[in-house]
């Protein structure tokens, strides 16, 4: 589980919205200088918001600009990057090399190269929406007022 500090910025009846301290991640990296990530987050002003479900908790226990920790498990981060990255770059060479191999012109073989990379994000974009709501996937809330519950894996006898 990878947690996150946030503070509270909105609280609901199913969730709160937390904006999130990025500089942690940032300050433990040994790349931070060459990274691209840190450059952009000096540059850019915007804070980052995420949906945190309260999973059975009380909404009035919160209240906002509360510090608190969020955990996200190391699968989901795993598993959307495969996704983000991975979709996009196949669909592009699988189109153009079939591009290259049917027609064998620069112009088309580019072209079906850019349409197979817009393709992917499509697909990675309709995949996000579809999973939105899957609560395998959201952050969860890591505090003394309800234990988190890990998967335990179930004993073969």
């Amino acid at each position: 589980m990878i947690i996150e500090n946030g503070r509270i910025v909105s609280v609901e009846t199913e969730g709160v919205w937390v904006e999130t301290i990025k500089k942690s991640a940032c300050g433990s990296c040994k790349a931070e200088k060459g990274c691209g990530h840190s450059l952009l987050n000096k540059w850019d002003g915007h804070s980052a918001y995420i949906w945190v479900l309260l999973d059975g908790r009380d909404p009035a226990q919160y209240k906002l600009g509360d510090e608190i920790q969020i955990g996200i498990p190391e699968e989901v981060i795993a598993k959307g990057s495969l996704l983000v990255y991975l979709v996009p770059i196949i669909s592009l060479v699988t189109l153009t090399s079939l591009a290259h191999a049917f027609f064998a012109q620069e112009a088309i073989t580019t072209l079906a190269g850019f349409t197979g990379l817009a393709i992917g994000g499509l697909i990675v974009r309709w995949h996000s929406w579809r999973t939105r709501f899957d609560r395998e996937l959201q952050p969860v809330l890591v505090d003394e007022r309800k234990t988190l519950r890990f998967f335990q894996p179930v004993e073969q006898h």
